[in-house]
């Protein structure tokens, strides 16, 4: 199978988050601004069709690709978007749970450290904020199993706020697998595959 060459890919995301807590899990590819990711949604992702996104899952052995593409109602600014991230545990968690159907948003993401959060917060070690040392050069986690050594923790935003699609075309493949799917064979032909041909 040809890749087709019309396809134009992103790749400037910095990376993909996954929140779980509503009706359906959420897919969050994430930008570095504010401004960037609202131009996206309103340029790109706002002209999607619902039942034409199409989100994929390319597991090789020490990463995983996200793909992302659609027919969109406005051809002329549509692209699809990739990245290859590290496996997760987010994504372990997701590929478990999703159901076969998420919400699509888009955000940003800033790193947040002890003096920037409430008393509630999370760290990324998966202890809360009062787990950790208190002292004002210290915060390490005092649970004796945790080897965290600074409190770590993210804030996640959403733009455009109240924007979402509903997807329900998502697959998972392994590397070996992707000619059977289009658009999973174009962007692994065009930014690897392809690369290792010359």
């Amino acid at each position: 199978m040809s890749a087709k060459s019309s396809i134009r890919w992103f790749s400037e995301i910095i990376g993909v988050a996954y929140r779980y807590y509503d009706l359906r899990m959420n897919v969050i590819p994430l930008f570095r601004d504010r401004k960037e990711a609202t131009k996206i949604w309103n340029e790109v992702v706002n002209w999607w069709s619902d039942s034409s996104i199409k989100i994929r899952f390319v597991e090789t052995e020490d990463s995983n690709w996200f793909i992302m593409g659609s027919d969109s109602m406005r051809p002329d600014t549509n692209m699809s978007f990739f990245k290859i991230l590290p496996k997760s545990k987010h994504y372990e968690r997701f590929k478990k749970g999703h159901g076969g159907e998420a919400y699509l948003r888009l955000g940003t993401y800033t790193k947040k450290y002890k003096n920037d959060v409430k008393d509630d917060a999370i760290c990324d070690c998966s202890h809360m904020k009062e787990d950790h040392d208190d002292s004002e050069d210290n915060d390490e986690c005092l649970y004796e199993d945790c080897d965290c050594k600074k409190f770590e923790s993210f804030q996640l935003n959403l733009y455009p706020r109240k924007k979402k699609k509903i997807v329900t075309d998502i697959k998972f493949f392994q590397e070996s697998d992707v000619k059977e799917d289009p658009l999973t064979w174009n962007c692994l032909y065009v930014h690897k595959y392809k690369s290792q041909e010359k």
